[in-house]
């Protein structure tokens, strides 16, 4: 390791001499010395016992190469080996890091991150937290020197792994620095500090005081998702997105101007960076707001190209779940979304998809089904050949969201051809699957199942009002839950409850079977 090879006096740097050495300090070095040839042979703890308190001596020496040697030999140990540490080993490194000297505070930061980057090792983080290295570390990510700065703002970052460490960060003073050295000419330092920003993000305490203290923050940001490094500009995408969980950041990362860089990321060929862009567009396009300005920047085609071009769940997931809403405020934009493919690529997958991409996919369906004029475009796409088998999926959301996106087109379509010719088919029609819901005994799959039925029922097709009326199964199970007391229990909450009886009442007297004169609403 040779890091006490000029440890023990002589000819310093600047051609004066040091003092000789103590005979405390010469037996450490000594010591230090044999230790060091036993690292190798895994013989050696630094962390405690003898070996740390011959290194403990050169770091409280007045002596500023046996501090340097010190300093190096922390880093090198805590580099090939971490592992839990008390506050005995804490504090020699701590009084390191306050030194004046460059090399010692090299050093020193580098060690201090080497303790806190294993995850194995959490206590570490937290004692590191609580032993007052932050402030310091902190300051010395100010520095001038950029591997000083490097080692800090590394060591700074791992410390943003925790809930208790972030607060203690932040109640450090460490946000300020770590913003403004965003704008770092060194990769490692911007890399560094965005994750940290990223991680702190995470929070939303931290996101009000970010939002109250750093105007300058997003578009720092939004500069660094044009870095010349992918590692940059994926982290600055997903600070941006930890802070795009707030209405105020959606906004302001659009008027800054990152839909831009965003857009060039979500296109880009390297997959951590397209999951951290549309990861990204996801929370943006949740504010209304946002919704045209993230079409008119020419997000639509690329998002639905996502969902067929990647196996990757998760972008697939964000990518739909964006189209949802960009679709969610206006029939305008409900219409550029199925104009841009998006339906159609997900009859084309969503069979063959991961569950949480199908819940995904059968929400957006259902949520352009909203939109009247789009009803008939979307029966003919046939969505009925998915959204009808997707009823009888394992998955209670995505049973759900397909048979909210079959309700929603069962209302005003003008023609019910498609209602009777899938009445039996595919896997059990449009029959099983009212048929299921109604026996379910889940208040909102009852729910769904009798409002669909009632809109069939207001149709006035003849022939579809017929099905339904030779359905015994249909007709006793609508008769059952009109029938139902109107009582408060676990299931159901009593207004949910008296909503489905009055539904029910309502299907009975279209069907000709209502044993009740009174009017009710529908």
């Amino acid at each position: 390791m040779g890091a006490c090879q000029s440890c023990c006096g002589g000819k310093s740097r600047d051609g004066l001499y040091e003092p000789v050495l103590a005979d405390s300090e010469r037996e450490a070095v000594a010591d230090l010395l044999q230790y060091l040839e036993n690292v190798s042979r895994g013989e050696t703890d630094f962390f405690s016992g003898e070996p740390l308190r011959a290194l403990s001596i050169l770091v409280f020496s007045d002596n500023i190469d046996l501090q340097r040697s010190a300093s190096l030999t922390f880093a090198e140990i805590t580099e090939r080996d971490v592992r839990e540490v008390d506050r005995d080993t804490l504090e020699p490194i701590l009084f390191l890091l306050q030194s004046p000297d460059i090399e010692v505070q090299r050093a020193a930061s580098a060690a201090l991150g080497n303790l806190a980057v294993n995850t194995t090792h959490e206590d570490n983080k937290a004692k590191i937290a609580r032993s007052g290295a932050l402030g310091p570390l902190t300051r010395l990510a100010k520095s001038r020197d950029m591997r000083v700065q490097r080692n800090a703002t590394g060591a700074l970052l791992n410390m943003t792994h925790s809930d208790e460490n972030r607060v203690q960060l932040v109640n450090a003073g460490s946000i300020p620095v770590l913003v403004q050295l965003l704008a770092s000419t060194d990769v490692d330092v911007q890399y560094y500090c965005t994750t940290a920003l990223s991680n702190i993000a995470v929070d939303a305490r931290n996101r009000k005081k970010l939002a109250a203290s750093e105007p300058k923050l997003v578009h720092s940001l939004v500069e660094l998702m044009s870095s010349q490094s992918p590692k940059v500009q994926c982290q600055a995408a997903l600070a941006l997105r930890n802070l795009a969980s707030d209405e105020k950041y959606q906004l302001d990362i659009v008027r800054n101007n990152g839909l831009t860089p965003l857009l060039h990321l979500l296109q880009s060929s390297y997959l951590p960076l397209i999951l951290s862009a549309v990861a990204c567009i996801r929370n943006i396009s949740i504010h209304p707001l946002n919704e045209s300005p993230i079409i008119e920047a020419g997000f639509l085609k690329p998002l639905v190209d996502l969902l067929g071009s990647t196996e990757h769940e998760e972008i697939q997931c964000h990518a739909i779940s964006t189209l949802r809403n960009l679709a969610a405020s206006s029939d305008r934009n409900k219409a550029l979304v199925l104009e841009a493919g998006a339906v159609q690529k997900c009859k084309q997958l969503v069979l063959d998809v991961p569950i949480t991409v199908q819940s995904e996919m059968t929400a957006a369906i259902a949520v352009l089904a909203l939109s009247d004029d789009l009803k008939v475009h979307l029966l003919n796409l046939g969505v009925f050949d998915v959204l009808i088998p997707l009823t009888h999926s394992p998955s209670i959301e995505v049973q759900g969201n397909s048979a909210a996106a079959l309700g929603n087109l069962s209302s005003k379509v003008g023609n019910y051809a498609i209602f009777i010719q899938d009445w039996s088919e595919p896997n059990g029609g449009i029959h099983g699957y009212l048929s299921r819901f109604l026996a379910s005994g889940d208040a909102t799959f009852q729910h769904i199942a009798i409002w669909t039925l009632l809109q069939l029922l207001e149709s006035e097709d003849k022939a579809l009002i017929s099905l339904i009326g030779k359905s015994e199964e249909i007709v006793d199970m609508i008769k059952q839950i009109s029938n139902r007391p109107i009582e408060a229990d676990l299931e159901f909450e009593e207004d949910d409850e008296g909503e489905v009886i009055n539904l029910a009442q309502r299907c009975l007297e279209l069907l000709g079977q209502s044993g009740s004169k009174a009017h009710i609403e529908g």
